[in-house]
């Protein structure tokens, strides 16, 4: 995008104020020209202060569109700093693209509940080319209920970010919100215009076996599959499976459903994919994590470590080889449960990133639930890495 500028920077400094004060510096030697957009990601260590840290960094930026949050790990550059205190600020000057940030709150009532703090701004119709970041406390705002009602609402417009982690109980997260910092809620930027982002969503799953339709179920229940027990059909995968794929359906299996039928042809980022939570060897069922209904195609998958590098690394060659864009920086949530506790070398996400991209700004966090797209309905996921890649 001409005229765009990223800038990322990274603290692990237990100080906050010099750990804010070293992430500014470090931004302030790699930008030309004032910032328009920042996101500030903050271990739990620097919880407290959250404040503090936010209104520092607007005060250094001027940068009106500022949000984050608090995060178990936070990612910065080629980093993915686990258990200790970080500091990751990134910031973006993109002269052709309008920042509206916002601090939305859910108001829960006697007949369901509204999210308020819209600004009027949003209330247009979201033009195509259009991005929308959200970043959600889990213990207070209904992420899934928002993004149910946008992919309605804003057919098409793309939403990447994360659930705040690091907080073991309400209150204990922080959004940060312009040069505030709250306990509730959730925080978001609507960039309008066409922002030429392109968006990647890592499942870490392979599929095995052959597609089904589904031919009879209830809510989250699978009962049937091309018209024979859903069990009986997994079983027939599992006989043809070799030992150590079998050993992956006992220890982690999952059911893909296709997001869009409209195809000749389904691949692997076709796929929504979520956890199997049980079986019923008596009536042959399948309960799922989500709900599903007769005629829609499903596959189930697997996930390791190694599936996990092998998806994450297709997708980036696949846009590194993509000739009409180059990434010129980026925004990384990952789940809680990759980093080492699922991959044996640490940084494994941040480093794919820079190897597959070069050394562009980067940013995240560990989140506890990651949102972007599959298709062109947006979710919230589970071991998960979904990305927003800026044009240079």
């Amino acid at each position: 995008m001409p005229g765009s500028q990223f800038a990322s920077s990274l603290s692990t400094e237990s100080d906050w104020k010099n750990a804010t004060t070293e992430v500014c510096q470090q931004i302030g030697e790699q930008l030309t020209s004032p910032a328009n957009l920042a996101f500030v990601f903050i271990s739990q260590q620097h919880a407290e202060n959250a404040a503090g840290i936010a209104g520092k960094i607007q005060a250094a930026t001027s940068c009106h569109a500022l949000i984050g949050c608090t995060g178990e790990s936070i990612i910065g550059r080629s980093q993915e700093v686990e258990q200790g205190p970080a500091i990751s600020l990134w910031t973006a000057c993109l002269p052709e693209v309008e920042s509206i940030p916002m601090h939305l709150t859910y108001d829960k009532t006697a007949d369901g509940g509204s999210i308020l703090g819209w600004p009027d701004a949003t209330m247009e119709p979201w033009p195509a080319g259009s991005m929308f970041f959200l970043l959600a406390d889990p213990f207070s705002f209904p992420t899934d209920a928002l993004i149910s009602q946008l992919n309605s609402k804003e057919t098409g417009i793309p939403i990447v970010g994360g659930n705040a982690s690091g907080g073991q109980a309400p209150e204990e997260n922080r959004l940060l919100a312009g040069d505030q910092a709250v306990t509730e809620g959730a925080a978001a930027i609507l960039l309008r215009g066409d922002t030429g982002i392109r968006t990647l969503v890592s499942q870490g799953c392979r599929p095995v076996g052959d597609h089904f339709v589904i031919t009879r179920s209830e809510d989250n229940v699978i009962y049937e599959l091309g018209g024979k027990p859903a069990l009986l059909q997994l079983k027939q995968i599992f006989d043809t499976l070799p030992t150590h794929e079998q050993s992956l359906i006992q220890h982690g299996l999952h059911v893909g459903r296709v997001v869009s039928e409209y195809q000749d042809q389904f691949e692997q980022g076709d796929f929504l994919v979520r956890n199997v939570l049980g079986i019923d060897p008596d009536e042959g069922s399948i309960a799922v994590a989500d709900f599903l209904r007769p005629g829609q195609t499903i596959q189930f998958h697997i996930r390791d470590q190694h599936t996990a590098d092998a998806e994450l690394n297709q997708l980036l060659q696949k846009l590194q080889g993509d000739e009409n864009f180059t990434a010129g920086g980026g925004l990384l949530f990952s789940c809680n449960g990759r980093g080492t506790r699922l991959f044996s070398e640490p940084h494994h996400d941040a480093s794919a990133v820079d190897q597959a991209l070069g050394p562009i700004p980067l940013a995240g966090f560990f989140a506890a639930g990651e949102i972007g797209p599959v298709g062109k309905e947006n979710f919230v996921h589970g071991f998960t890495a979904s990305m927003a890649l800026f044009p240079a």
